[in-house]
């Protein structure tokens, strides 16, 4: 993959993963709500996601083996030590997981039922407001992607487009209902946290190139665990606001307003991360070696 291309291709091949998403939010809600059965519903798109599949088997292009590499565990269980070592990994993946948070936990799991409860809307409507927010992640992946790759630095957009998050977060969080134009806050939300890809393509330009499948799984895993720890965490504190009773606005902002430190670590993080955009590695090979092992 070309460097000069490389974020402008994995925000494309998120922009299809959200998606589905997005559909998941407003084409399954109101499916469901209509009154078809749920474990019916989730039976006729698993048969549906089987000549998928069966696609992917056949057109997707098999490698040959390389000579001389040995098979086995041994490999597999050497490269993810490998990637698991280097400190920028471990970076890529927390900021990652902090700027998909608000996204995934706050929108995904209690979006819906903070419009409700919080805001009085009708089910229908915070339903589609919510998948404001992964609609924005189509927007926002391949369009963050391409900006990273055409001025030739990843950290500045993943800072610029967490401050995006944090703005946007905050009016959400914190400002009476109506403010805003319906959908333009999730809108602006889900585009800014379409950021959250950039660290994987940071991940495989900071390991070698034949870890690039082992650096991928790896902050997948490091993302992902932080929402599963996470989530439960969130779930208690609102519960406990709220003591178990109806749950007001108020629950929710004191709940939810640790998302906003979150953002801002990751910001924070991101100024620790190695530039490793194609105008940041020309500026290192241009340096002196003096200056470079400095580095």
């Amino acid at each position: 993959m070309p460097a000069s291309r490389a974020a402008t291709l994995v925000g494309a091949t998120q922009m299809f993963g959200m998606a589905g998403g997005s559909a998941g939010q407003f084409v399954v809600g109101p499916v469901l709500a209509s009154g078809v059965q749920w474990d019916r519903f989730w039976l006729v798109m698993g048969l549906i996601g089987l000549p998928i599949a069966v696609a992917l088997f056949l057109l997707i292009p098999k490698s040959s083996p390389s000579s001389g590499k040995s098979a086995g565990l041994g490999p597999a269980i050497r490269a993810m030590g490998t990637v698991f070592a280097n400190p920028q990994s471990i970076l890529c993946g927390l900021i990652a997981g902090l700027i998909f948070i608000p996204t995934t936990i706050f929108d995904m799991v209690w979006g819906v039922r903070y419009l409700q409860e919080a805001h009085d809307l009708p089910y229908a409507v915070s339903v589609l407001r919510s998948a404001s927010v992964p609609f924005g992640w189509i927007i926002g992946c391949p369009l963050l992607g391409w900006l990273t790759d055409r001025i030739g630095q990843r950290k500045p957009v993943i800072i610029g487009a967490s401050l995006v998050l944090l703005a946007a977060l905050a009016l959400i969080l914190f400002t009476p209902a109506g403010t805003f134009p319906p959908y333009s806050l999730g809108l602006v939300a889900g585009i800014a946290s379409g950021a959250a890809m950039i660290p994987y393509t940071v991940i495989k330009e900071a390991n070698r190139p034949e870890h690039a499948g082992t650096a991928t799984g790896v902050i997948n895993f490091v993302n992902f665990a932080t929402t599963a720890v996470l989530g439960p965490l969130f779930a208690s504190r609102l519960i406990a606001a709220s003591g178990g009773g109806e749950r007001e606005v108020a629950h929710y902002q004191s709940t939810f307003t640790p998302l906003l430190f979150g953002v801002a670590l990751a910001i924070l993080l991101t100024l620790l991360l190695r530039e490793t955009g194609p105008k940041g590695r020309r500026t290192i090979e241009a340096a002196p070696h003096g200056a470079v092992a400095a580095k």
